[in-house]
């Protein structure tokens, strides 16, 4: 893992690096492919769904055999699902010793209270508890990271007055309306009972257990898996597209600031022939590289760290042995991989809050001021960046992970900044800049 996480970075920095037609024209096809994919798996989830109303037969998965079956499960006394010496569930015999056939229904809850499945297509809609409004409002917020971008594109497009804009809101729409919010209820409608909350829950691809589901229906049962390795195919395409993206924009605004001397000189100087900022680019395909290193360092410390047996058992081969611990020295841990995605999300709250609080302070008595736009908008945004945050902090006291690497994550935000701060103030006083401007 740690090597594809250099390679990666090094081959998208290539990309990068060829300028912006080569990166427009890849993210251009690299998004086509995957909100078409997108749109294609919604469609059938939500055909499922209408094809199959309460009491019809359908499919049943199981998540340790990774398949689907038309008959109901035999169980233990234990409520454990029997099995067969190959790992499949054995199937529930009638009266006449024949499986009885599985028919789907959509029980909102189980017996124990736990959400299984949305009765009607409203309830995936309609606020079940003020907890989960908070969690959607931090989903979105990621999920709409980077409808900005295309502005550091500025300084390359022909009619940027005119075209920015318009990319910007298009970006917010297609990604929000589109890409969000039809594929969350398409995903959230499609629980049934053959699939439920409590499954998608314990699954490490809840979407991908979705596909494996839809696609028995459309290919024929088995068949689904291809359904799901053909949509997984073009999520490894999303992945270089938005690596691509988040280069492109830290790479030009670095750039921005070599030019602005607020960084060193050498960032503010484009490639002769792709007029790209290649020492920019590599300079951050480096620093990602080594991140995602050690993103890979830890993946099971903290509450996944593995029992003592598991680890025993895994190969010890020259490649994989290195870094086993123990299960109490791999508890004892932070998981590397929260930790820097945590890291990477405080990043992204604190930047967008700084933006709405900059907006308000930058338009403050300007004669084109106007307080819906420069004032309630942005406060707004500050303040729902801000309780974004602070949810990731407090999740731990309901029970949402430890604490280990919310404030890990914080740690190593607030030593960003501090070190940025610091050189901040060293650079502005060795170039005889003011900190603060005294007038506009």
């Amino acid at each position: 893992m740690a090597l594809i996480a250099v390679v990666f970075s090094f081959f998208v920095a290539w990309i990068a690096s060829k300028g912006a037609g080569a990166s427009t024209a890849v993210n251009l096809a690299i998004n086509v492919i995957q909100i078409s994919a997108l749109v294609v798996f919604s469609v059938l989830a939500l055909g499922y769904r209408s094809s199959h109303p309460a009491g019809s037969p359908a499919f049943q998965y199981d998540s340790q055999s990774l398949a689907t079956y038309t008959y109901q499960f035999a169980t233990a006394k234990d409520g454990s699902t029997m099995r067969d010496s190959s790992g499949a569930p054995l199937p529930l015999l009638d009266s006449a010793g024949k499986p009885v056939p599985f028919t789907i229904d959509y029980t909102e809850r189980d017996a124990t209270g736990n959400f299984l499945a949305h009765t009607s297509a409203a309830s995936v809609v309609v606020p079940h508890k003020l907890s989960y409004l908070f969690i959607q409002a931090t989903v979105a917020i990621l999920i709409l990271v980077g409808f900005e971008s295309v502005t550091s594109m500025g300084g390359e497009a022909k009619n940027p007055t005119k075209h920015i804009p318009i990319a910007v809101i298009a970006s917010l729409l297609i990604q929000g309306v589109l890409c969000y919010l039809f594929e969350y209820f398409a995903a959230n409608y499609f629980l049934n009972s053959g699939y439920t909350m409590t499954t998608a829950a314990g699954s490490a691809a809840p979407i991908g257990d979705m596909m494996i589901i839809v696609g028995d229906g459309l290919l024929g049962q088995g068949h689904g898996k291809y359904f799901m390795l053909a949509e997984a195919i073009t999520v490894f395409f999303a992945l270089i597209g938005t690596t691509l993206s988040c280069m492109n924009t830290g790479a030009r605004v670095t750039y921005a600031m070599g030019k602005d001397d607020e960084a060193p000189e050498h960032f503010g100087i484009l490639h002769a022939e792709s007029l790209s900022p290649r020492k920019a680019i590599w300079t951050l395909a480096i620093i990602s590289a080594v991140i995602g290193v050690i993103a890979v360092s830890v993946v099971f410390g903290d509450a996944a760290a593995p029992s003592d047996a598991t680890i025993a058992a895994l190969p010890h081969g020259i490649f994989s042995s290195f870094g086993y611990l123990s299960h109490d020295q791999l508890a004892a841990l932070p998981n590397s991989l929260l930790t820097i995605t945590l890291t990477s999300n405080f990043g992204t709250f604190i930047l967008y809050a700084l933006s709405c609080f900059l907006c308000i302070v930058a338009f403050h008595k300007r004669p084109d001021y106007n307080p819906i736009k420069h004032l309630i908008i942005p406060g707004f945004g500050l303040l729902a960046n801000l309780v974004c945050m602070g949810f990731y902090l407090a999740g731990p006291i309901f029970g949402l992970g430890t604490f280990k690497e919310p404030l890990f994550a914080l740690g190593i935000s607030a030593v960003w900044g501090i070190y940025g701060a610091i050189y901040f103030l060293r650079s502005s006083k060795v170039k005889g800049k003011a900190v603060l401007l005294a007038s506009r």
